[in-house]
């Protein structure tokens, strides 16, 4: 009875459970440097080769691409985008100056116009009045002239 006890002690199931998941890693940790290992191996034997001919194929594309641009044409092009882009402007400039001009000569004309036109008439009103009072003043003269007389 003494002997059981002594296994049951030793292969719980808690210890099993240990057991098996350090064979786990274990098992995980060489097959990762296996997959490491053969990954670096084909690295090394065809890095240098795919490599030039990788940057041969890329030197011949950028020199094919760079001999299919028609430079003369796009030099002109520029060209006639600055000359479009210039002329425009100052006869937009000259335009909106121009405009701007005759739009405030005739603000200025509509102003004195109506300034003019009120101010005549203020000046026809003050008149009026003007001659009301003297008209007053001479009444009032007269009549007190002839009062005291």
């Amino acid at each position: 009875m003494e002997v059981q006890q002594w296994w049951r002690v030793r292969f719980s199931f808690r210890n099993a459970t240990i057991l098996v998941c350090l064979f786990n890693v274990v098992t995980a940790i060489f097959l990762i440097q296996g997959f490491l290992a053969t990954a670096n191996t084909r690295n090394r034997l065809s890095a240098p080769n795919s490599n030039s001919d990788q940057l041969s194929y890329i030197k011949q594309s950028e020199e094919i691409r760079l001999a299919m641009l028609p430079l003369e044409l796009i030099k002109r092009v520029r060209e006639i985008e600055q000359e479009a882009n210039t002329e425009p402007e100052k006869v937009q400039q000259k335009d909106i100056k121009q405009t701007a001009a005759v739009d405030l000569s005739k603000r200025l004309k509509d102003f004195r116009s109506l300034n003019d036109a009120a101010s005549l008439k203020a000046l026809e009103e003050w008149r009026k009045r003007k001659m009301e009072r003297a008209r007053q003043r001479q009444l009032e003269k007269n009549g007190t002239s002839s009062s005291q007389a």
